[in-house]
């Protein structure tokens, strides 16, 4: 980081020296660059940065870290296909690894080795009890700059059957036990994982209320199975391939998933795969911005539609006056009370009396009788007799006749 620092640093000076030199001071425009390279220092103290292959001392053909990918478990509280509707939004060939129930130092040390040889960085979901029983193994994660999450206190395989309380009480366990081993306990990423992937509504709402990121997986590599080294390998890639991106679960406690270890990150190499370091938000370090249609397993139009659709704001009211509520006595019922019956309204009865069977709210009127509707006088027949010199002009005249006659041509008089 210190050669990144001064290159940056050099840059600037120069940029600026150059721009002041043509239209100003050249000391004003060290000063701004000094400035800008304290900003610039600051910055990249405060988020996580990539370590690529080339940033591997003495592993030029690492795999590295291709990006940090800043999470606001407030806005996206459950990820991981294999559950739930949303997975982390990756791109196509993008892995993140995690690792569950360490630390166990024996198997977990190694892990940590293999990891740091690729200069790859992962997310650790650690039980309570091994916390107690390994602190510092604890702190090698955050030492080594994995993220680390809780797996509850025990391991239980029951959490789909807990009561709420139950599962606030393996929760809270856990992430004290976990607390305590840390210097600070803002080092541990509100990110938990439901051991055996065991949800229930009872631990997700509890989690969800106190801010933690629960996380399934996409896929899965069977390394707690009594199987071999190469089967781990061979379901981890075959999945991967499958789904071409996504959270793939793995347990550093396990022996044979150490001996896969090694050949599934240069099989990922291999193939063109990168690997993304999950980090959770802070004030200081924003999420990283993405799509709602990002989150989604299968982004459907509808989906996305309803995702991207403004939501209501949440009005309040200063000066907000409720409404009366309605007393009894407003339904006008004689004695008070609400008329509840199972029988139909045409037979329920009212002090005794059979109610109408006609609706009693008003008709429309009736239409007022024939003899009192105002009707205009009928047409008399001399108003459409013509006048005597109309009668004439209308008559035609002897000599059109016979020129009419005269006419005529001589065929059609035969006929």
């Amino acid at each position: 980081m210190a050669i990144e620092f001064l290159t940056i640093k050099f840059l600037t000076v120069e940029y600026n020296t150059g721009w002041c030199g043509m239209g100003g001071s050249r000391l004003a425009g060290i000063r701004i660059a000094c400035w800008m390279v304290v900003c610039l220092g600051l910055l990249a103290c405060s988020i996580p940065r990539a370590v690529s292959a080339e940033d591997c001392p003495g592993h030029p053909d690492a795999l590295g870290t291709s990006r940090t990918l800043v999470v606001d478990p407030l806005e996206h509280p459950r990820v991981g296909v294999m559950q739930y509707p949303q997975t982390l939004p990756l791109r196509d060939h993008e892995v993140v690894l995690t690792f569950d129930d360490g630390p166990l130092p024996r198997n977990s040390n190694q892990v940590l080795q293999i990891l740091a040889d690729q200069c790859v960085k992962a997310t650790f979901f650690i039980i309570g009890q091994q916390a107690l029983a390994s602190p510092e193994g604890v702190r090698k994660y955050v030492a080594a700059g994995h993220s680390i999450g809780s797996h509850s206190q025990h391991h239980p395989l029951t959490f789909n059957k807990m009561t709420t309380e139950q599962a606030k009480q393996e929760i809270d366990a856990g992430i004290a036990s976990i607390t305590a081993a840390l210097s600070d306990p803002a080092q541990l990423a509100p990110f938990l994982r439901i051991p055996g992937l065991l949800r229930a509504d009872p631990a997700e709402q509890y989690a969800a209320s106190q801010g933690l990121m629960l996380w399934s997986a996409d896929f899965l590599a069977d390394d707690w199975h009594h199987i071999s080294p190469s089967r781990v390998y061979d379901l981890a890639i075959k999945r991967l391939e499958a789904r071409g991106k996504g959270i793939l679960l793995l347990h550093d406690i396990q022996a044979r998933t150490v001996a896969a270890l090694p050949r599934i990150l240069h099989e990922l190499k291999v193939r063109g795969y990168h690997i993304v370091h999950v980090v959770p938000a802070t004030p200081e370090r924003p999420a990283t911005p993405t799509e709602p249609e990002q989150w989604l397993t299968h982004p459907t139009p509808e989906a996305v539609a309803a995702l991207r659709w403004p939501k209501i704001p949440t009005f309040v009211l200063a000066e907000a006056v409720p409404l009366p509520a309605p007393a009894l006595s407003d339904f006008n019922s004689p004695d008070g009370g609400l008329l509840l019956s199972a029988e139909p309204f045409d037979r329920a009865k009212l002090h005794g009396a059979a109610t109408p069977r006609e609706a009693p709210w008003p008709h429309l009127a009736a239409p007022p009788p024939a003899n009192n509707i105002a009707m205009l006088p009928v047409p008399a027949a001399s108003l459409f007799t013509l006048p005597n010199e109309v009668t004439a002009l209308r008559q035609p005249s002897p000599g059109h006749s016979r020129h009419a006659e005269q006419t005529v041509p001589a065929s059609l008089k035969k006929r």
